[in-house]
């Protein structure tokens, strides 16, 4: 696929892209980061000797570079997602940014060519070093990896912008800057959130690798269902979306569904939704389920009560006027460990 071919396809979706940004993604060459290859969708290794490696490269999706066991570790991130990040940073030449989970070193070398200058963190040593090892291959400047914890941040620095590539529970308060872009936890999922002063708004639905540390030392949600985990689940209420919520819509639901009860969590439902809403009971193997259809489904020993919590969940979203998770704007305050505290999302406001 031409580099032509790649911007159209970062595009879909509503995507928008400066000409700036544009320009980096058509000139930083996404090969040169991932020279040992990467994992393809059928858990088999792309190597840069196969036929199809730059056409798989070039297509707007995530690159797992690095697996413990069956369990993706590092990567480099979808560039659709990518771009909303950066456009939600809004990067200018000579701005001093922090990154928070090097991956490949890809990321931090579309901000480099924004004019930033890039502190990467990461703390993975192999993928710190590798990161490193494919900035000098490609011939980037502007861009120091680091190995260390993320909540530390880079000792000494002050920043105009952090953006974090990993998902989080909360952010330190050790990131001095104007603007911070993160995916921060939130019923199972870690949308990305912009703040400033304490306050964000939700730029997009997203799902990360999650951090390690005292970035996800509180938990105000359950963790998501296991698969297998699960009580039978039965029909309590049929379908009321015709046509059925499309995925954004439903993430939508899901975030205000998070918001209004903190049992929200993600669940794969067996035979019928991989990732579906859940108000997970107290058990962690029964509760009810709200589908893109509008359904609901529940089990456990107290299946009913969960399944009319969840309706009344879906029911409270459509009275609200089916607010998009961007309508949310976000307060945040201390919690987490008081050794190493963590600002996490505290209270939520409709804006529109």
């Amino acid at each position: 696929m031409s580099r032509r071919g790649f911007l159209e396809q970062i595009r879909q979706g509503g995507v928008s892209l400066s000409p700036e940004l544009a320009a980096a993604f058509a000139a930083v060459p996404r090969e040169a980061f991932v020279p040992d290859g990467f994992q393809r969708r059928d858990g088999t290794w792309a190597k840069p000797s196969d036929a199809d490696f730059l056409e798989l490269i070039y297509k707007d999706d995530v690159l797992v570079t690095k697996v413990d066991g069956r369990t993706p570790i590092s990567s480099s991130s979808q560039p659709s997602l990518m771009a909303m990040m950066i456009e939600a940073l809004d990067v200018r030449p000579g701005h001093r940014v922090l990154e928070i989970g090097a991956g490949t070193g890809y990321n931090a070398a579309l901000l480099a060519s924004l004019g930033a200058e890039v502190v990467s963190v990461d703390v993975q040593p192999d993928v710190a070093g590798k990161a490193r090892e494919a900035l000098k291959a490609a011939k980037i400047d502007g861009v120091r990896v680091e190995h260390g914890d993320g909540y530390a941040g880079s000792a000494g620095d002050r920043f105009d912008r952090v953006i974090v590539t990993v998902g989080i529970a909360g952010l330190s308060p050790r990131w001095r800057a104007e603007v911070v872009v993160a995916p921060v936890e939130h019923a199972g999922t870690h949308p990305v959130l912009a703040v400033r002063d304490r306050a964000g708004t939700v730029v997009t639905p997203s799902g990360f690798m999650t951090a390690a540390g005292p970035l996800t030392a509180a938990h105000p949600f359950p963790a998501p269902a296991a698969p297998g985990t699960l009580a039978e689940f039965t029909d309590y209420e049929g379908p009321c979306f015709d046509p059925p919520l499309e995925p954004l819509t439903y993430r939508d639901l899901w975030y205000a569904a998070g918001v209004w009860n903190r049992r929200t969590t993600l669940a794969a439902v067996p035979h019928r939704e991989q990732n579906a809403l859940i108000i997970l009971d107290l058990t962690r193997t029964g509760g009810a389920v709200v589908l893109p259809d509008g359904s609901v489904l529940a089990g456990g020993a107290e299946a009913a009560a969960w399944a009319a919590e969840a309706a009344a969940l879906r029911d409270r979203w459509l009275g609200a006027g089916r607010p998009p998770m961007r309508a949310w704007r976000v307060g945040l305050a201390p919690a987490g460990d008081p050794e190493a505290p963590i600002l996490v999302p505290s209270s939520w406001e409709l804006t529109r």
